[in-house]
């Protein structure tokens, strides 16, 4: 698949993303010369992986932002025809085996949310004929932030008591954990609050849809680009 180079200031990165507005995914793979598969079932990230591409994305280490020399996160989210998000946003991996995993500020979810492009993809169709809608680039507020940093502190002091059954999708405003996993057959091996080996699936930081569905929302044009 053929890329851009890294855009060198963010404002270019915005004209970049902004040329996608109303392309569908389809003349996207044509202008990259790579093939679109007839749907995204053993082709899971595809459209995320296409649109790095095209905006000229790096590649990194998973640890770090999509455009590292920018700190800027790029995240392709599917939307309902009313812009809603369709489900949850994925962040990054939670660290099941930290004993203490830090301070909101020293944390991956703070470094990956600091800076977001935000690029909607409509449609539910075949994925070539979906299309891409206006981008955002977001930082949290502070509100958002107060936010965000009280729901890592709830979730990552169930991490470290290790407690195993209470790690569910119900806990945390913004962010939420939930299963990370090829299959849910893949397990792994923690120590529980009793210090008793258990079998748990990993899990990751997401983004709650209505979270995500604010954000958007600061752009009226989202659907008409």
């Amino acid at each position: 698949m053929r890329s851009l180079q890294p855009p060198a200031t963010e404002a270019a990165l915005i004209d970049r993303a902004d040329a996608l507005a109303g392309a569908t995914v389809g003349a996207l793979c044509d202008s990259l010369g790579h093939p679109c598969p007839a749907d995204l079932r053993r082709h899971k990230g595809f459209i995320g992986d296409l649109v790095e591409a095209a905006l000229g994305a790096p590649a990194g280490s998973a640890s770090a932002p999509d455009f590292p020399a920018l700190g800027v996160e790029l995240k392709t989210i599917p939307v309902r025809p009313d812009g809603a998000p369709r489900g949850s946003t994925w962040v990054c991996t939670a660290p099941l085996f930290a004993l203490d995993p830090g301070p909101w500020r020293d944390s991956a979810v703070c470094a990956r949310l600091a800076r977001v492009l935000f690029v909607p993809v409509l449609g539910d169709g075949p994925p070539a004929t979906r299309r891409f809608g206006v981008p955002v680039l977001w930082s949290p507020s502070a509100d958002q932030e107060g936010v965000l940093a009280a729901d890592w502190d709830t979730l990552t002091d169930l991490l470290v008591e290790r407690a195993v059954g209470q790690w569910t999708a119900d806990h945390g405003v913004a962010l939420q954990l939930r299963p990370k996993a090829a299959s849910s057959r893949h397990r792994v091996e923690v120590l529980d609050h009793d210090g008793d080996l258990v079998e748990t699936v990993p899990l990751g930081f997401y983004l709650r849809r209505s979270f995500t569905a604010e954000i958007l929302a600061i752009e009226p044009r989202l659907l008409r680009p």
